[in-house]
């Protein structure tokens, strides 16, 4: 069979199974629409988490980046595993113990204010849309491919099948749809990197091949090191980024992960505290397959692309070159018109552009692997933008319908009434979100930092005070989120969309790049937070007796609200 037939049949195959998923676990109430009925098993949980968590930027993008920054790159592993670590250690049993259904629902009534309920919702709208916005240019790049049209007929595709599932099923439907999905990415994510690893360097394990010797007895990184040299790039395990950067970096992804809403919401749906912990075990596991596989991916990618592309006959190069270059995400521009394909760093020399987001995508087909692999990563890389995706448009969703609709507007809404509100905005969600991916601030990975920046400068302090700190309350809540998410809104529209006169690099505040800036932002909110509590009233007792029973951890496993 031909790698589109492969393509068609096991798209096809695996659409098939998330829609009869979604229509035989579709939601008939509310609890079941926002928190998939609180019944969900650790092991289900852990596996739905990691999907839900592990979205284009993981599987298309990550790698892709890696690649072309080399060791800068390592910030996005460090932040994002040790994000999750966060999350699962400090934060997830204790709100689960809590027992809300959204994390605007979580400061609304810790915080004991609408005022604070409002703010949470609109950080949850503006971190959800920041990032779908990456999964929809996902969606996108992946159709425009495989599917062979452009990358806006790709987003509408997509956003057509996310609001079929996500509508109908709710977080019910879209549990155990990110079940299977998880199991489709993982597989896809591993297929091409074992073939690759061995091709290479004759070990089926791909960590152990990243670091092994390769035909000629040299080491792998030390051959891409050599060929970077050779075409003016920086040595690919030396960095360029300042280290003030790669912290602030860091830090923003690991407490971004820790404030994401459609994250967090996930350990609201299990049965009791200490299936949270278990079900975020399970999670971070599943997680680290792929975490641990991707720099080595990264580095076959960067090695197979220089090899079969750089210094050779336009005329002459392998068939996945022209498909990619119909999508227009791959150039060549013969500069000098000597038919040669000039890859160099000198700008005005290069005569290839690479979107660095194609790389995982075309990395079965540069390594030339059987066609049936190539279907197999169309898959996968369909289930990880679409599985993000859907549990983003539930967190916009129940953000309008329950926490504006329900607990401010129209408290005596029907539960009928609330379901058909969730669907609807889950609609006009869906709709913004193609909009949002026809028209990124980036490529996947930094449009999704970007959310990760957000989230740490706005919830992230909410959350880990209203836990921990009794004394915190209302008034400081609502100044440390609205300014912090103000702060990092104003830099990220500066610097990425030339907003408020914008700027270049070297007018980056302290050298911090804007997904950094996420960090900064994070530091002034705990500061104003914690100043503005202490020259105001404290929370009322029964508000600290709460924050006090949440941190019991005698009964913990019992606890079913």
């Amino acid at each position: 069979m031909s790698a589109q037939e492969w393509i068609w049949l096991l798209v096809g195959l695996t659409f098939s199974l998330y829609i009869g998923i979604a229509i035989w676990s579709r939601a008939g109430s509310t609890k079941e629409f926002y928190v998939a009925g609180g019944g969900v098993s650790p092991l289900a949980n852990g596996l739905a988490t990691a999907a839900d968590w592990m979205s284009a930027a993981s599987f298309i993008s990550m790698a892709g980046l890696i690649s072309f920054s080399g060791y800068d790159g390592s910030v996005y592993l460090m932040g994002w595993t040790g994000g999750y670590v966060l999350l699962a250690l400090l934060l997830a049993p204790y709100l689960r113990k809590f027992g809300k259904f959204t994390v605007p629902d979580f400061i609304g009534d810790r915080y004991y204010s609408n005022v604070a309920r409002t703010v949470a919702v609109f950080c949850a709208l503006i971190i959800s849309f920041t990032y779908i916005a990456g999964q929809m240019r996902g969606v996108g790049l992946v159709f425009s491919r495989y599917l062979e049209v452009d990358i806006n007929t790709g987003v509408v595709i997509g956003m057509l099948i996310v609001l079929f599932y996500a509508v109908l099923g709710g977080m019910k439907g879209i549990t155990y749809t990110q079940v299977a999905q998880y199991c489709v990415l993982i597989f896809a994510f591993m297929v091409p990197a074992i073939f690759i690893s061995f091709q290479m360097t004759g070990s089926l394990i791909p960590q152990i091949g990243f670091g092994a010797t390769v035909e000629d007895g040299v080491y792998l990184l030390d051959k891409l090191d050599g060929l970077h040299k050779e075409l003016g790039f920086h040595e690919y395990t030396s960095g360029s980024k300042s280290t003030i950067d790669v912290f602030f970096i860091t830090a923003a992804l690991m407490a971004g992960t820790a404030g994401l809403p459609h994250v967090i919401v996930r350990f609201f749906t299990v049965k009791k505290v200490s299936d949270a912990r278990k079900s975020a075990g399970w999670a971070l596991l599943f997680i680290a397959i792929l975490y641990t596989t991707a720099p080595a991916i990264s580095v076959f990618a960067r090695t197979n692309l220089i090899e079969t592309v750089s210094n050779k006959k336009y005329a002459e190069l392998p068939e996945w070159f022209s498909n990619w270059e119909l999508t227009g995400l791959l150039s060549f521009e013969d500069k000098n018109e000597d038919g040669l394909v000039q890859y160099v760093a000198d700008a005005e020399k290069n005569e290839l552009t690479v979107d660095r987001d194609i790389m995982v995508l075309a990395n079965p087909e540069i390594a030339n692997l059987p066609n049936w692999v190539i279907g197999l990563i169309a898959a996968g890389a369909l289930a990880a933008a679409l599985s993000t995706a859907a549990g983003l448009l539930l967190v916009i969703s129940a953000s309008v319908s329950h926490d504006l609709i329900k607990k401010m507007i129209k408290p005596n809404i029907s539960e009928k009434g609330e379901l058909i509100a969730a669907r609807l905005s889950a609609l006009v969600a869906v709709m913004l979100a193609g909009y949002f991916g026809i028209h990124p601030p980036g490529f996947v990975a930094a449009t999704v930092a970007l959310a990760f920046g957000l989230a740490a400068a706005s919830f992230f302090p909410a959350i880990v005070l209203g836990i921990f700190y009794k004394r915190m309350n209302k008034e400081g809540a609502v100044a440390g989120m609205a300014i912090g998410v103000l702060l990092m809104l104003y830099y990220m529209t500066k610097f990425k969309f030339g907003w408020f006169g914008g700027g270049t690099q070297a007018d980056w505040w302290f050298g911090i790049s804007p997904e950094g800036f996420g960090t900064y932002a994070m530091v002034v909110n705990f500061v104003i937070s914690i100043v503005v509590s202490k020259f105001t009233p404290a929370p009322p007792q029964e508000v600290q007796e709460i924050v006090e029973n949440i941190r019991i951890p005698s009964g913990a496993g019992e606890a079913t609200h």
